[in-house]
């Protein structure tokens, strides 16, 4: 009788990723930044030109460049994200909804808007309350979406979570944990707990100080679903290494 040397139960196969696979991943999660106040136009050029070639989640930039960056990647999946309040989160209300409006209407996709600080560390709750809601309510209107910078750094856990509540009541789609020019940037810690308090029905971005593909990974692993940073090609040349 012959022996049937087939293998009837196969090991299951095992996908192998691979370093452009990674880098592809980590591209789609990243926020390619620029915002510093001195940006020359060849740099807000160049930054949408990394952004096409490695098909970042969008380029963050000023308020100012949001026309060009629309021009520029038109036609691709990168999307324009701007700031509104920034860095301070000290403008009125109306005013951070009009400048969300004014953006929306001249090519940006998303808005990152920096709350009232000092009102939420005076715990003036409705205060905060309603400069979240006026930027969600005008950008939701035009289809846009809503990253709520509340510059952890400033804050106690305590007013972390608080902040984090509120902009999940306000219907924001993101919390993001700071503007880059504070005293210091995202850490592992902030990211958890921000993670704790919105649950998984909303994004969390990590942002300040995040230079390498490490940096990138614990930030993920801590609960951020979207990176900014300006350090974008470093970050996917090491995953792709």
């Amino acid at each position: 009788m012959p022996i049937n040397l087939a293998n009837n139960n196969p090991e299951p196969s095992v996908e192998i990723v691979t370093g452009e696979a990674m880098a592809a991943d980590m591209a789609s999660k990243i926020d390619h930044t620029l915002l510093k106040p001195q940006a020359t136009e060849e740099q807000i050029r160049q930054l949408c030109a990394e952004a096409r070639e490695f098909n970042f989640a969008t380029v963050c930039v000023n308020p100012t460049w949001v026309p060009l960056c629309a021009q520029l990647l038109r036609g691709s999946p990168v999307k324009v994200c701007t700031v509104i309040g920034f860095p301070l989160g000290a403008t009125l209300p109306d005013v951070k909804a009009f400048e969300t409006q004014r953006c929306i209407a001249l090519g940006a996709a998303e808005v990152d808007m920096v709350i009232n600080i000092g009102a939420l560390k005076s715990r003036q709750r409705d205060v905060v309350a309603e400069d979240i809601a006026a930027v969600v309510s005008a950008a939701h209107a035009l289809g846009g979406s809503v990253k709520v910078i509340i510059e952890a750094a400033y804050l106690t856990d305590e007013e972390k979570a608080e902040a984090c509540a509120l902009a999940k009541a306000a219907g924001a789609d993101y919390v993001k944990t700071s503007t880059g020019f504070g005293p210091s940037g995202a850490t592992i810690e902030d990211v958890a707990l921000m993670r704790r308090v919105v649950g998984p029905a909303l994004g969390v971005k990590a942002a300040g100080g995040i230079k390498t593909a490490a940096d990138a990974r614990a930030m993920i692993a801590a609960g951020a679903t979207r990176i900014g940073t300006s350090a974008g090609v470093k970050i996917i040349a090491e995953c792709q290494g």
